[in-house]
C-alpha cells in the first residue's frame, strides 16, 4: 500500500467517478486528504478511517442508510 492516494485513486477504490469524489470533498463526505501543489492527496491512514466508518455504519445502521453530514461547531 502507497503512502498516498490521488482523487482518481480513491474513485477506483470506491468503484466510481473522479467527480464523485471530488463532489464528496465537497460537503465533507469521504476520506480527508489534503492539497499537495495542484493534487489532492489522502494518506492511506485517512482511507483506512474512511473505510472503518464505512463499515461500522453498515453493520450498524444496515446498508440502506443515508449519509447525514456532522453539524458544525
Amino acid at each position: 500500500m502507497h503512502p498516498y492516494f490521488t482523487t482518481a485513486e480513491v474513485a477506483e477504490r470506491y468503484r466510481t467517478a473522479t467527480s464523485t469524489v471530488r463532489y464528496w470533498r465537497h460537503i465533507g463526505y469521504g476520506p480527508k486528504g489534503t492539497k499537495v501543489g495542484r493534487r489532492f492527496l489522502y494518506p492511506a491512514s485517512a482511507i483506512q478511517e474512511f473505510d472503518a466508518q464505512l463499515l461500522a455504519q453498515a453493520a450498524g445502521d444496515g446498508a440502506a442508510s443515508v449519509y447525514q453530514p456532522e453539524a458544525s461547531a
